[in-house]
């Protein structure tokens, strides 16, 4: 068969399976007649909400403390970092800043590093309460952001934190 002849053919048989093709009517669903009703976001039981932030004894503590020269948390703060990390499975929009601090004491770079070695802490605790990693970023600021500035020891304890800041609630 010549090449004109081939083209010919094929054409035809385009045309030939494209109108005998069967075209199916497509119909809309049936509609059934509903009562309107009003939506409502889908809330659970006992999952916190935004307002409980400033209301909420236990999410209102925001700053976890850590002993001299630590990383390590305190029992204490256990129940804190359940309630902070439960706030973060019920709103996964939230967002938090955890900032590690030091005192005075040790060099800038240690208490940097300090303060960064606490933030991690607090994360991991959250994390493993059911906090989610990707809402959470840790800063230190060593001991450029004091709380306290006499040099004593109730003063140095008090500059020894972790605070938590909700950037997006």
């Amino acid at each position: 068969m010549k090449t004109p002849t081939r083209v010919l053919l094929i054409a035809l048989l385009c045309t030939a399976a494209v109108a005998c093709s069967k075209k199916v009517k497509e119909e809309p669903p049936a509609t059934t007649p509903t009562t309107p009703t009003t939506t409502q976001p889908a809330t659970t039981p006992g999952a916190y909400g935004p307002e409980d932030l400033d209301t909420d004894a236990c999410l209102r503590q925001r700053t976890i403390y850590f002993d001299f020269d630590q990383d390590s948390l305190r029992p204490e703060f256990q129940a804190a970092m359940a309630c902070h990390a439960k706030y973060l499975r019920d709103r996964p929009s939230a967002r938090i800043t955890l900032e590690g601090h030091a005192d005075e004491r040790g060099s800038r770079d240690y208490n940097l590093g300090l303060g960064e070695r606490r933030g991690n802490a607090v994360s991991s605790a959250l994390q493993a309460n059911g906090g989610s990693a990707g809402q959470q970023t840790v800063t230190s600021y060593g001991e450029e952001r004091p709380t306290c500035t006499a040099s004593n020891e109730d003063c140095w304890a008090r500059n020894r934190r972790v605070e938590i800041t909700y950037t997006a609630r």
